[in-house]
């Protein structure tokens, strides 16, 4: 889904950017915060993807900007790893106040230990997830190892970290120095989950170890095998999702009640926002996303329209002939549809080079599994042509389009 762009002040004065990640029903099981790497930011492909896949599973998640990274306001340079702390504790604040208090943190990097230490601060929070965290934020020294020394003696220097320029404080890698992780872990008193790739060779793997002995139960760790420090596969982004999502139901609890899809009154409700065109499309119980590819301009994140219209042909089909079998007890035992679009010049067409002279085809092959004869399979291919959907996209059709009040 597009995320939803936002902005909120932090305790000094800064203003900071984000993006919430709303569930296509904008009624969220609870609210999740994100803190992204270290010089990362909201926009960073891992983040999108595991944020809109935890709205796809019912978790809104707001993911914000640093001071002084990405669209927020302010100066990196003036920043520290305690500033990034109290940014968290703001955002969790302004979610409060507009949405509803965060029970989960997740942290990506040093983003993990920084959720770590925001935590213990946040009472309402009943569960942390940490992605490829350090076990000691001194960690990212060896990121501007080389300009220590003009750190030290200027009290900055100007570094280059992912290929970008950033400006490095002494006060910065002193408060790092400051924050052993260690030391409060026992207190954390939260649900913990601790993803970690074994091959990470920015933050090796032994640092979830160090975090794993150091918390108490519960607390859990799945390891992230053949991921990069930087998630940078899609199919890790998804996984991580995926678990996140099936652990955090274990630990912070949910009402339990039906979520219906507020569609106004209408059979179906779709919405896009934000840049690309991914959509959701809500029906009063379920939701699903479409997209376009990505050679098009889309995410990919889900069929796209035609594609859809295919598979609602596709279902309705295979719905029509198992009803019928049933009905004169025959035994089908499946029903595959394999479906294709295209559009097609008119062979009477006077001028066929005219594009007033292509129609739409669909080419549907139905593969019918079952100890049936020819003429029973026969017969189902005559009812395929009956199906409702079918006999929609054959008849005459009127749109009626009007602007919402």
């Amino acid at each position: 889904m597009n995320p939803k762009r936002l902005k909120f002040t932090n305790r000094n004065g800064v203003e900071l950017a984000a993006h919430l990640y709303l569930p296509a029903d904008q009624k969220p099981h609870f609210f999740a915060l994100f803190a992204h790497c270290f010089t990362c930011s909201k926009n960073f492909s891992a983040v999108t993807r595991i944020c809109t896949a935890l709205s796809q599973n019912g978790i809104a998640v707001l993911s914000f900007d640093f001071t002084g990274l990405g669209m927020s306001d302010g100066e990196f340079k003036d920043s520290t790893f305690s500033s990034n702390v109290s940014d968290l504790l703001d955002a969790a604040d302004f979610l409060e106040k507009e949405y509803q208090t965060p029970k989960l943190l997740i942290g990506h990097s040093l983003g993990g230990a920084a959720v770590l230490y925001a935590a213990m601060e946040m009472p309402e929070v009943k569960a942390v997830v940490t992605i490829a965290a350090p076990s000691l934020p001194t960690h990212v020294r060896h990121l501007f190892l080389d300009s220590m020394d003009e750190i030290e003696e200027n009290g900055s220097a100007n570094v280059t970290i992912g290929g970008r320029p950033f400006k490095i404080s002494k006060s910065f890698v002193e408060d790092l120095e400051q924050k052993p992780l260690g030391s409060f872990l026992k207190n954390l008193r939260k649900s913990l989950l601790i993803m970690h790739s074994p091959q990470d060779i920015i933050v090796e793997i032994n640092n979830a170890a160090e975090i794993y002995n150091a918390a108490f139960h519960p607390k859990s760790f799945i390891s992230l095998d053949g991921a990069t420090h930087l998630i940078s596969n899609p199919k890790d982004s998804e996984y991580i999702a995926e678990v996140i999502g099936s652990w955090s139901k274990r630990y912070v609890l949910v009402e339990e009640e039906k979520q219906v899809n507020d569609t106004r009154g209408n059979q179906v409700f779709v919405r896009l926002s934000g840049e690309k065109y991914t959509t959701e499309v809500m029906t009063p119980n379920h939701h699903l996303i479409a997209d376009e590819p990505i050679e098009v301009g889309g995410a990919d994140l889900g069929p796209n329209p035609y594609d859809l219209l295919m598979a609602s042909l596709g279902s309705c089909t295979a719905m029509t002939l198992k009803m019928y079998a049933e009905r004169k007890k025959w035994p089908l035992e499946q029903v595959s549809v394999f479906l294709n679009h295209g559009k097609v010049h008119l062979s009477d067409s006077a001028n066929p080079e005219e594009k007033s002279a292509k129609v739409s085809q669909f080419t549907r092959i139905i593969e019918i599994e079952g100890d049936l004869d020819a003429e029973q399979r026969q017969k189902l291919l005559e009812i395929s042509n009956k199906c409702p959907v079918h006999r929609t996209l054959q008849e005459e059709i009127v749109i009626q389009t009007m602007l919402a009040k």
